[in-house]
């Protein structure tokens, strides 16, 4: 069966987190990757950070994403992005995930969606008929000076990464 998702209008989640705009300061984050070590975005001070937050690691939609991502990791390297990859799922989950699917970049762990909430990724989403809260997919664009400068909500996984590098030119 194939999962069916309508997305919270951004203006509509403001109770759950507002969205961020261009231009904006990047909110700073620390969690935990894979391995349990700590990634800051204060780590790529000075760099062009792609952050892309997932709902759940292994279902469907997230593999798509992430296997995409994987498979342009090195035009996107290439043109001085770096990859995160953000989700509320435990540092166990994630390490199986990363490692069924070979991925090449970080996963980060956001068990209380603190991160998400921060960058307007959490929020009502609705699966077939029911309504839930939670990690919504989305990506910022975080570019050298800590400055968001894309940002997009309500992203459809398949695809997802041809239409960000059309977008950023890579």
């Amino acid at each position: 069966m194939k999962r069916k998702y309508r997305y919270t209008k951004v203006d509509d989640m403001s109770e759950y987190s507002t969205p961020l705009t261009v231009g904006q300061e990047a909110p700073a984050f620390s969690l935990n990757t894979a391995d349990n070590e700590t990634v800051s975005l204060g780590d790529f001070a000075g760099k062009n950070v792609i952050v892309y937050f997932y709902p759940k690691a292994a279902t469907p939609g997230c593999t798509t994403e992430a296997c995409d991502f994987r498979d342009n990791l090195n035009s996107l390297r290439g043109a001085g992005y770096s990859v995160l990859g953000i989700s509320p799922d435990s540092p166990e989950e994630i390490a199986k995930f990363a490692e069924d699917e070979s991925l090449n970049f970080p996963l980060l762990s956001d068990p209380e969606n603190q991160v998400a909430k921060a960058y307007g990724s959490f929020g009502e989403k609705t699966i077939g008929e029911k309504t839930i809260v939670g990690t919504l997919r989305s990506t910022a664009v975080i570019d050298t000076e800590g400055k968001i400068s894309h940002v997009e909500y309500g992203v459809d996984a398949k695809g997802h990464v041809a239409r960000l590098r059309e977008t950023l030119g890579v």
